[in-house]
């Protein structure tokens, strides 16, 4: 085979690949959006397929089943669209930044940035997998596995704080964590946000308040 029919294959090869994840991604953002407007139990893969623009069999390739469409669409909500779900959560921008940053006031100021964007993305179908997980047990597992990860995530911030001398003196990485998890909860932005109609700002400044109030010496 010639150098040239080679090249071209590959090419042909990555523009496949291409056309695939964009199509998929389309999928995933299509399930996102008949979940949040009917619910788990309401939503229908040819639901999905309609509001994709797609033929049935493409939403069975993109994902198995409903439950695995919701922890697709999930899963990008939190990384902030499909394309960067498949990047590993220390090396997203955003954490790669917080990680990055020596003053631990900026940290959790940079930690505080993140929180409107996620929970007005993730918030939506949070209700919707709580709503599968009761009948559901794969997603009930999918669920604890992502709060678990989270969880994790924050020990190991609280542990950078006081590798560097930052946090109060009676406070462990797994107190740290169980504060910020808390602070940073759902609940606390559906009260705040949703409820009580505090704009992203005002939340962000809260946040970032708190959060150096209770742990920074």
């Amino acid at each position: 085979m010639s150098e040239s029919a080679r090249a071209r294959r590959r090419y042909d090869s990555a523009g496949r690949r291409l056309k695939a994840q964009q199509t998929r991604a389309r999928v995933v953002d299509a399930a996102a959006r008949i979940f949040v407007e009917h619910g788990y139990t309401g939503a229908t893969i040819p639901q999905i397929a309609t509001e994709a623009g797609v033929a049935l069999q493409t939403v069975y390739r993109a994902a198995p089943g409903k439950a695995g469409l919701l922890e697709a669409a999930y899963l990008a909500a939190v990384a902030g669209g499909s394309d960067r779900a498949a990047v590993a959560v220390d090396d997203r921008p955003a954490i790669r930044a917080i990680i990055e940053e020596e003053d631990p006031r900026r940290q959790l100021a940079l930690y505080a940035r993140t929180q409107p964007g996620i929970w007005s993305r993730v918030g939506p179908l949070s209700r919707v997998l709580d709503e599968a997980a009761s009948s559901e047990p794969a997603l009930a597992r999918f669920r604890d596995a992502q709060d678990e990860q989270r969880l994790d995530g924050l020990r190991r911030f609280g542990s950078l704080l006081e590798e560097r001398g930052a946090l109060k003196d009676e406070l462990s990485p797994h107190r740290v964590a169980d504060i910020v998890w808390t602070v940073c909860s759902h609940a606390t932005y559906d009260s705040l946000v949703v409820a009580r109609g505090w704009s992203q700002r005002e939340y962000e400044r809260w946040l970032r308040e708190t959060l150096q109030s209770a742990l920074l010496r």
